[in-house]
């Protein structure tokens, strides 16, 4: 009895995409080391021990403390400003986008291909050369310096529509939708009964991505707001820095690599908690079945 022998073939490995790997992934987490070691630090280990080493005195929950205190609690004002945005901006632009997306990809109307060449056009168009502009619309009206001026144009979002759009082309089966039709539901309950729950990977993609923007967003909240009560963490944090850059200001310097520690494990951890559903969003409509 012969027994036939079935040949596998191993992954192919690339010496030089794996060195390329790993340099992308050490410029990617140096920095992050960098600013853990150096919020463990006292203001005075800062500028006397190497940078990516950790000195004798670990100071990190002092530091911590110090920061959310300072100034009468400000950064956590700050913090508290900048969820206010993102639930606001960032959960409204999200809705938005699930709900023109579905449109989009689900319904025919006149002037359907308008608008997509319209989407496409606004994905290209960055959101710096429109701050300026949006500025003197938003000064006409009264509305700067207020936070309106920053959760009113997150809640526009071309590429999360674009996103949706596609997604909801592929994730939602127009034959679902015309059984649905039949046995008597209505739209909106064919929407959020059926279609939403499929949905659910692209809706958690756009969120995480619109979530980033809104929290990293710096330029908006410069140009449109002049009191610090209303600064996200990106603009307050940048006004610790320029007092920490002028004379005798930097007594406050371990503060700003702190707050900057803060700021950023909340997005590290949506990334961690939401990372299967952006991976499966990303990759929708990579096989065509």
């Amino acid at each position: 009895m012969r027994s036939t022998r079935y040949s596998v073939d191993k992954p192919r490995r690339s010496v030089l995409l794996t060195v390329l790997t790993g340099l992308v992934l050490i410029y990617s987490l140096v920095p992050l080391v960098w600013l853990l070691i150096n919020s463990s630090k006292t203001q005075s280990d800062l500028f006397s021990s190497f940078g990516l080493w950790f000195s004798g005195d670990f100071a990190l929950f002092t530091n911590i403390a110090d920061t959310v205190t300072y100034d009468d609690g400000i950064f956590v004002r700050w913090f508290l400003n900048t969820v206010m945005y993102v639930v606001a901006g960032a959960g409204g632009a999200t809705f938005l986008a699930v709900l023109g997306g579905y449109a989009l990809a689900k319904f025919d109307f006149p002037g359907k291909k308008a608008v997509f060449a319209v989407v496409i056009g606004a994905v290209a168009v960055p959101g710096t050369a429109l701050a300026v502009p949006t500025f003197l619309m938003f000064s006409e009206i009264g509305l700067t310096n207020t936070p309106w001026a920053v959760i009113i144009p997150t809640l526009i979002s071309p590429f999360g529509l674009y996103l949706m759009w596609t997604f909801a082309s592929q994730a939602i089966p127009t034959e679902l939708l015309e059984s649905a039709r039949m046995d008597g539901a209505g739209e909106f309950r064919t929407f959020f009964q059926i279609c939403l729950p499929l949905l659910g990977p692209g809706v958690v993609t756009v969120l995480l991505f619109t979530m980033v923007a809104t929290w990293n967003n710096y330029f908006l909240p410069l140009i449109m707001l002049r009191n610090p009560d209303w600064y996200p963490l990106t603009l307050g944090l940048n006004t610790w820095n320029g007092q920490a850059s002028t004379a005798g200001g930097d007594a406050i310097f371990n503060l700003v690599i702190t707050g900057s520690l803060l700021t950023i494990l909340p997005l590290v951890a949506a990334f961690l908690l939401l990372q299967r559903f952006w991976q499966s969003g990303l990759s929708a409509g990579a096989v065509k079945e």
